[in-house]
């Protein structure tokens, strides 16, 4: 299994190791212990979440509060996504710029999004299946959402006819979330981290 880091602190792309024979196929989905040493903390599992997606469907862009955030780890099981990271830790170098990773069922390529760092994807086949595990449960009074379309945020999406729930179309925009004083904190973001570090 490879992890290696993206253009955001924070987020890793996870290749692993397909062993493939007559019989099929083995791999591991996830390490402890190799995540832990790439992200310098180990990755606390309180939930796992499975969704269904049919093509054109965007699922974006979802973040917590920090602390506690909610990290995530995810893989896609069947079919195929555009996986997104945007960094949305006021005070970040990297502050508004966001990468995609194809997470698919022939790489089995997975990310890892650390606390403060908004997520989603876009399904670029129907029936496409992904899995998240998580670092928190789910709180409702800690989800914020971002609109996926946002100008500022120059995401170019593949798709024509996006497919959004009324909860990510009615999203507020990265102006708004920031004026709000809703938007992660970056050096309140290290603080978490290295509490996590022990």
């Amino acid at each position: 299994m490879k992890i290696s880091p993206l253009s955001i602190g924070g987020a890793f792309a996870v290749e692993p190791v397909q062993h493939a024979d007559q019989r099929g196929l083995f791999l591991e989905t996830y390490r402890h212990d190799l995540l832990a040493e790439a992200a310098g903390h180990p990755l606390r599992l309180a939930q796992a979440n499975l969704s269904v997606s049919a093509k054109g469907v965007v699922r974006a862009i979802h973040f917590a509060d920090v602390p506690p955030g909610q990290a995530k780890y995810v893989h896609c099981v069947r079919g195929a996504v555009l996986d997104l990271v945007v960094d949305l830790r006021v005070g970040s170098p990297t502050f508004g710029q966001h990468e995609f990773v194809r997470l698919d069922d022939v790489s089995r390529r997975a990310v890892y999004v650390a606390e403060g760092l908004g997520h989603g994807f876009c399904a670029l086949t129907d029936d496409a299946t992904v899995s998240y595990l998580c670092s928190e449960n789910y709180a409702p009074q800690r989800e914020r959402t971002l609109h996926a379309f946002d100008e500022e945020l120059g995401i170019e999406w593949p798709v024509d006819d996006p497919q959004l729930s009324p909860r990510d179309a009615e999203a507020p925009r990265l102006a708004e979330l920031r004026e709000a004083g809703l938007l992660p904190d970056y050096a309140a973001c290290q603080e978490f981290y290295a509490t996590l570090r022990g």
